[in-house]
This record gives structure tokens, sequence and C-alpha cells, in this order.
């Protein structure tokens, strides 16, 4: 059995979609095992989408129910109910516009963690990819320094120094050791297999993550774009806004569906893998490498014992004695030989640059390198990348509860204002005090008009020689702005419709307008009667 983990434990969340029951299409329990290429496995996590799509398809019928119910129950309403209504269709419409942009800010979140934590799983996967990649490169260079460069050198040196056998029997023994070397590192494994694994993994991984990193930020923007159509739709009181929102919204709806299908199942999935990695790693890798290794990577646990420690051992042990027999016969056979300096020379500087390779490695295959790696990238996936993915999967619920609610509330506005349309249908084009009568008569000065009270009677004084028809002097006031107009000084304002003549005026007007009015006619008369008929 593996040793306890003590560096590394699965989040609380990550547990908990662990536990969660994995069936299969037919219904049948299935193992909560990670197992990425099983079709069964592969058929529990279908079924967690298929269950976001049965709630999708009860949204929708919940929906069309609604809306045949509305539509078929309609019920004529009293004047004094339909404000009531109408503040209930705000309030839904504002309800459903905050949570919309709560769970726009909840997505950004959400989608921003997700898209750390990949990227720190690519990190962790570059890395190790690159010390494996060294690990192999220095086995190979060193291999190929021990088999040819150093088999050269002692090849040419065999050759001169033929005349004592004293050195012939050095350099036979440093061509020993030069094998027990090359048998040494020909032991170590090939990370090769693994490293190709990891880069087409990491190239996959980044490959999707971008284009669904792309896709989340297009889907906030619509979901941003269709509460603004909503928005001005109910401001506006237009009818084409509020059918372009409720299509999108209709897809708007789905989408968001569809979303938490996905985000749920790779949810699922990925804690599934966060619960028991090790297992996962050591069953796709037990082809490959030993399982003693593997242990080693895994856990760089202080009671493990270096499987790469002996062959690192006799590779340095070797290199140090051949050191030590090239600088001998440095030392005694070059002032004899003076032609063999240049591969003596050449030997000393092949085992030192052996010597800087069995350091690096030595580095690259210790374990805390390659563990860090891991736990960087089980950190980064765990943690970040399955917390963003729940909060999306909370985005994609409150999208949706917020597009239903504007999709209930729709048709009641609708309703409200074809309501109001034919309240001001009822009204009098001729009552001064309808405010279309006042829009058309600002839009449509050409259309029949009278002339007010107060210009008309002004005109009395410049023309004597006209002699206006005697009017009926009614009880009705001008309106409220004409006398605001006056006291705040320039010139005052009349409305084109004169209030005289009417059968009975508004009753709202209150007896000090009635006074002013009265005096303002009184002195109007007397003005004309002094001009017209002079003492």
């Amino acid at each position: 059995m593996p040793p306890a983990r003590a560096d590394y434990l699965a989040p609380w969340w990550a547990a908990w979609l662990h536990g969660l029951p994995h069936r299969g299409l037919r219904l049948q329990p299935v193992s909560a095992a990670f197992r990425p290429r099983d079709p069964d496995y592969q058929q529990s996590l279908l079924f967690l989408s298929l269950v976001a799509a049965v709630c999708l398809g009860l949204n929708l019928l919940f929906l069309t129910v609604y809306l045949i119910c509305l539509c078929c129950c309609k019920r004529d309403q009293e004047p004094e109910t339909k404000r009531p209504h109408s503040c209930c269709i705000t309030w839904m419409a504002v309800t459903a516009g905050l949570i919309c942009c709560a769970a726009v800010g909840i997505g950004f979140y959400g989608n921003s963690e997700t898209n750390d934590g990949v990227y720190q799983l690519l990190y962790a996967l570059d890395h190790a990819n690159h010390t494996l990649t060294g690990i192999d490169s220095l086995v190979a260079g060193t291999t190929l320094q021990m088999r040819v460069g150093l088999e050269q050198h002692l090849a040419r040196l065999n050759e001169l120094l033929a005349a004592r056998g004293d050195y012939l029997q050095t350099l036979k023994f440093m061509q020993q050791l030069a094998g027990s070397i090359v048998l040494q590192l020909s032991g170590l494994p090939v990370w090769q297999g693994a490293s190709t694994d990891l880069t087409e993994l990491a190239g996959h991984v980044a490959y999707v993550e971008y284009y669904r990193w792309l896709a989340y930020l297009l889907f906030f923007i619509l979901v941003l774009t269709v509460c603004l159509l909503a928005c001005l739709g109910l401001a506006k009181r237009s009818r084409c806004l509020l059918t372009t929102m409720l299509c999108c919204g209709l897809l708007t709806l789905i989408l968001s569906w569809a979303s938490m299908a996905v985000d749920m199942a790779a949810a699922v999935g990925t804690s599934d893998f966060c619960v028991a990695p090790d297992k996962f790693i050591m069953n796709q890798t037990e082809s490959d490498i030993s399982a003693e290794v593997v242990h080693y990577y895994l856990y760089c646990d202080q009671s493990l014992s270096n499987p790469f420690q002996q062959a690192l051992t006799v590779f340095q042990r070797s290199l140090t004695t051949m050191q030590i027999q090239i600088q001998g016969l440095i030392q005694f056979a070059l002032p004899l030989f003076p032609t063999a300096e240049k591969d003596l020379l050449g030997v000393q500087q092949l085992l030192n640059s052996s010597e800087t390779s069995l350091h690096q490695l030595t580095a690259m295959l210790d374990c805390r390198g390659l563990h860090k790696d891991y736990l960087d990238a089980l950190i980064g996936i765990c943690y970040d990348g399955v917390e963003g993915l729940l909060y999306l999967v909370l985005f994609s619920l409150l999208v949706a509860a917020s597009f239903s609610t504007i999709i209930c509330a729709t048709p009641r506005a609708w309703k409200h204002f074809a309501g109001r349309d034919r309240d001001y249908d009822d009204m009098d084009e001729e009552d001064p005090f309808n405010p279309q009568a006042r829009r058309i008569a600002t839009h449509n000065p050409a259309r029949g008009q009278l002339r007010s009270f107060c210009s008309y009677s002004s005109s009395l004084g410049s023309q004597s020689s006209l002699h206006p028809p005697a009017q009926t002097i009614s009880n009705a006031p001008v309106s409220e702005y004409m006398n605001q107009a006056v006291l705040f000084g320039g010139n005052p304002r009349y409305e084109n419709v004169p209030l005289i003549g009417r059968g009975s005026p508004p009753p709202t007007y209150s007896p000090s307008m009635r006074a002013t009015y009265l005096s303002v006619t009184d002195e109007h008369i007397r003005h004309h009667n002094n001009t017209e008929f002079p003492a």
C-alpha cells in the first residue's frame, strides 16, 4: 500500500461531487473510479448531462403551460387593478435583471478561476515535460560520449602507448569503467513515451480551454445583451424589442441548461480524478515505468529509497576512478609520449563534461522537482478548476431562473401595453387635457384650431373698426401653467384650445384660479368698452 499523503488532500467539493450517484444509461450503478476510456464510466457522465436535459424539458414545459393558461384565461380587469399589475411586472423585470447581473458576475469569476486552474495545470505539465526531456537528453549525450568519443581517444592512445604494457592496462581498465557507466545509464527509465503523452495532453487541454473560455465570454455578452433588450423593451413599450428579446431569451435559456450539463459532467469527472489521482496515474504508467519509480515521484517521501541511487553511485565512482587514471597518465606518460597530449587532454575534458552531466542528471532525477509539478497540477485543476466549474454551474442556474422569469413577465407586459393603447383610443382627441391631443397639436399645427381668448381680446385694442361677436363668458378658468408663465416672467404661453364655451369645466380648479380668470376677463371687457365708446 502507498504511504498516506500529507501534502495533498482533495477539496470537500471534489469529495462531494465524487459521492454523487454514478448511473449508466440503463440506471445500473457504475463505479466512481476515474476511467475516462471505459464506456460504462462515459455513460455515467452522459447520464448527468441527460439530467440537465430533462430539467431543460421540464422548464420549457412549464413555460409552455404557463403561456397557454395566460392566453386562455383572459379576464377583463377593472381600471383600478391595472396599476398593481403594472407594478408586479416592473418588480418581476427588476428582480430578473438583478439576478441576471449577479449571474454574469458569478460567471466571470468562475470562468476566470477555471482558466487559472487549467493554465496552472498546463504550466506544471510543461515544466515536467521539460524535466523528462532533459533527463533523456543527458542520458543520451553521456552515453554517446562514452561509447563514441571516449572509445576513439582510447583507441588512438592504445597505438601511441603500445610500447608500455602498464599504460595499456590502464587504458583497458578505463574502457571497462566506461562500459560500466553506459550499462548503468541504460538501466534508467526512458521518458520519451511519457514526454510525448504529456505534450499531446497539454496541446489538447490548451485547445479546449481556449475555446471554452472564449465561448463563455461570448455567452456572457449574449446574456447582458438580452437583459438590455428586455429593459429597453419594457421602458420604451416596444413590442418589436420584446419579441426579439423573447426569441433571444429562449435561445439563452437553452444554452444555459446546455452549459450546465457540460460543466456538471466535467466537474464530476474531474472530481473523480482528484479524489484518487495516484491510482489513475499508476494504472496509466504501469506498462512503461516501474511501480517503484512511480511511487517515488508521486509521494517523494523520505522513507522511500531513491530507485536511481545505485546507478548514480556507480556512475560517480566509475567517473572518479577514470579521472584519477587519466590524471596519472598525464603526469607520467605525457613526458615520455608527447604526441599523446591531444588525446589525453581530450579524455580529461570528456570526463569533466560527463561529471557536469552527472550532477545535472542527479538533480533532475530527484523526486522533489517532478513532485512539485505534480502537486501544482493537482491544486490547479482540483481546487481552482473544479471550483470555477461549480461557479459556472451556479451561473447557468441563475440565468435559467432569470430568463424564465422574464419570459413569464413579457406576455403580461404585452397585455398591459395593449390595455393602455385601448384606454388612449377611448379618449376624445379634442379634449385639451388629453396628452395625445397635445402631442397631435404640437406635431400638426395646420389642424383646425381656435384662437385663444387672450389673443383675440388683445387684437381688439389695435383694430377699433372690428366688432367682435358677443361671447358667453364661462366660469371656466385658464390652464394652470398659463398662470405660472405669467408669474415667472416672459411672454405668457396660452393654450391654443380655448376653455370658453365648454359645457362644464373640469372640477379640479381651485377658487383662486377662478377668481384670477374672472378678474382678467372683466379688465379686458372694460378696456374694450372704453376704446369702442369714448366719453
